[in-house]
């Protein structure tokens, strides 16, 4: 299961890494309702499959444990005991983890990093979610938390955070930082917009990065512009994390992602220059996603099949 703020999204999933089946509902606010809503997805599938054990993949912090749920800013759980929770509900194994740990696990078996040993998964949504593989293996961190690459500084005291600080990266390479990119723009040269003005007229909060692409497809000079700055951003940042962990691929994930042929090509020239001794040092493979919006699903009931093979 991927859980999110808005949906529990569930597929069946083979030792292939076929989805077999899904099952989608609304995430419910309250926690003891979110639980039921999870459990109540379990059974449904398992009354047309045969299930071995049950993998949540978690937007937020997950314990190193892989146990319980230590934050999650747009879920009720707070320091939750989940998986022994839904353990006791369903009757079957139940890990969690990650959200995007899950989709580089997902893209690392069956999808683009497949063979990789050193392996980044940047996931370009409401903001950027970051999971790393190390000689093969999830790197969590000492506390489960790592790696938060979205929260690097990359522009010392610029846009506002709601992590708290200022100038994070996914502020200026997200979707979220591509709708306030195209507002500044569309303030700073009025008239230059042919597509997206007319359609937010009035109401810049209506622009959102979903829009400013489609703009972009469709020839706009702001959202195009709108679209290179975040071709930057991704370069200088991919060059910062390829500085420190020196991946042999990058993996572009999240809903971002779909419009790659927009920006990716670009970016992959800002990282090169950007990355220390351009020039000089082999450069990570930068790839989409294989497995699109059900990686974190294939990951984490990868994870979860791993676990249930493995005895205590």
């Amino acid at each position: 299961m991927d859980v999110g703020g808005t949906s529990i999204r569930a597929g069946v999933v083979d030792e292939r890494g076929s989805l077999l089946d899904t099952a989608r509902v609304a995430t419910p606010t309250e926690e003891g309702a979110l639980e039921d809503a999870i459990a109540g997805v379990v059974e449904d599938l398992r009354n047309r499959h045969e299930v071995a054990g049950v993998g949540l993949a978690v937007a937020g912090f997950v314990a190193r444990d892989r146990r319980s749920v230590m934050f999650a800013p747009h879920l009720a759980w707070r320091g939750a005991p989940v998986a022994d929770r839904i353990e006791k509900r369903v009757g079957l194994p139940v890990l969690l983890e990650h959200d995007v740990n899950s989709a580089i696990v997902g893209e690392h078996r069956f999808g683009a990093a497949r063979g990789a040993q050193v392996a980044a998964l940047v996931a370009l949504g409401t903001g950027i979610g970051a999971g790393l593989l190390l000689d093969g293996k999830l790197y969590r961190g000492a506390y489960g938390v790592a790696p938060e690459l979205g929260h690097l500084t990359v522009v010392r005291g610029g846009r506002p955070c709601p992590c708290g600080k200022y100038g994070c990266w996914e502020r200026y390479c997200s979707g979220t930082a591509l709708a306030a990119t195209a507002v500044e723009l569309l303030a700073r040269h009025p008239g230059r917009s042919t597509v997206l003005a007319p359609q937010v007229a009035g109401d810049p909060g209506s622009v959102t990065g979903r829009r400013v692409a489609g703009a972009a497809r469709d020839g706009d000079p702001i959202a195009q512009l709108a679209m290179a700055e975040l071709a930057k951003w991704l370069g200088e940042g991919l060059a910062l994390v390829a500085d420190v962990f020196d991946p042999e691929i990058i993996v572009i994930g999240g809903g971002v992602s779909e419009s790659a042929p927009l920006f990716l090509d670009e970016a992959r020239e800002h990282y090169a220059g950007a990355i220390t001794g351009a020039r000089h040092r082999p450069l990570a493979r930068i790839r989409t996603a294989h497995l699109g919006d059900d990686t974190a699903i294939v990951g984490a009931a990868a994870l979860a099949l791993e676990a249930a093979k493995t005895p205590v």
